[in-house]
C-alpha cells in the first residue's frame, strides 16, 4: 500500500463508511459495553476516534499554515475529552463520528502539494505531513477491531494488513527489548527479521494475523511457530 496521502484518501474513505456503519448498529447497552482495550467501553473508542479525527485536523492545519498547533491541547486534555464523549447516546456517537471525518476530509482536501512535506508533531514523535492520511487510516482500521463488533483483523483490506505488519516489523528491528523472530507470510517466501536470525524462532500464519499479534490484536491461534514452542511475545505496541 501506497503512503501517498492523496491516494490513500479514497482507502480513508472506505474505513470510515465501514465504521460509521458498525456505530450505526450499535443501541445504548452495546456502547456501555466494554470494548477490546482495558477499561475502555466502546464510547470511549468511539469517543477516542472522533477526537482523534479532530487532532489529526490539527496537524493538517500546522503543515498547511505553519503554525505550531499541537495534536491536542495536552495528554490530559485529550484523556478528558474522551472520558467526557464516552457515555454519550449512539446518535450522538454517530453524528460526532460523521462530522469529524469531514472535517478531516475536508482539511486534506484543503493541503496545497508543498505542505506535505512539513514536519508536524504528534504523540509519536515529528511526522512528515505526508503520513497524516496513513495514520488516520491506521487508528480507523485498528480501532474499528478494538470495538469488539464482529470486525477483526481478518477482515482488513490486504494492502492495509501488509503494509501495517511491515511497519510494525520495522520499529521492531529498530529497537534493543525485542525477542528475536522471524516473520513469514501464508503462502510467501518473504520473510521480515527483527534481531539476530540465528536460532531466532519462525512465525507463521495469515499476514493479518501476525500485524494483529505484533499490536497485541490477537491471541495468535492462526499463527505457527517452528521449531515447536511457545510464541515470542512481542513488546507493547507504541
Amino acid at each position: 500500500m501506497t503512503t501517498d496521502p492523496l491516494l490513500l484518501t479514497g482507502e480513508v474513505d472506505d474505513a470510515t463508511a465501514r465504521l460509521l456503519r458498525a456505530a450505526a448498529a450499535l443501541d445504548d447497552a452495546d456502547v456501555a459495553a466494554p470494548s477490546l482495550l482495558p477499561g475502555w467501553t466502546r464510547g470511549h473508542v468511539l469517543a477516542h476516534l472522533a477526537r482523534n479525527a479532530d487532532g489529526f485536523v490539527n496537524l493538517l492545519t500546522a503543515a498547511r499554515t505553519g503554525e505550531p498547533i499541537p495534536m491536542y491541547a495536552s495528554p490530559e486534555a485529550r484523556a478528558a475529552d474522551i472520558e467526557a464523549g464516552a457515555s454519550r447516546p449512539p446518535a450522538a456517537h454517530l453524528d460526532d463520528l460523521r462530522h469529524s471525518a469531514e472535517r478531516f476530509a475536508e482539511a486534506v482536501a484543503a493541503m496545497p502539494v508543498e505542505a506535505w512535506s512539513a514536519t508536524v508533531q504528534t504523540r509519536r514523535g515529528p511526522w512528515k505531513a505526508a503520513m497524516l492520511v496513513w495514520g488516520r487510516l491506521r487508528e480507523i482500521e485498528v480501532h474499528h477491531v478494538d470495538l469488539d463488533v464482529g470486525y477483526r483483523a481478518a477482515d482488513w483490506p490486504a494492502a492495509f494488513a501488509h503494509h501495517l505488519l511491515h511497519e510494525v516489523g520495522a520499529g521492531l528491528a529498530a529497537r534493543t527489548d525485542v525477542p528475536a523472530m522471524v516473520l513469514r507470510f501464508d503462502g510467501s517466501r518473504h520473510e521480515l527479521v527483527v534481531g539476530e536470525r540465528e536460532a531466532a524462532p519462525l512465525v507463521s500464519g495469515p499476514v493479518a494475523e501476525l500485524a494483529a499479534w505484533l499490536i497485541g490484536r490477537s491471541r495468535s491461534e492462526a499463527l505457527t511457530v517452528s521449531p515447536d514452542g511457545p510464541l515470542p511475545t512481542p513488546p507493547e505496541w507504541i
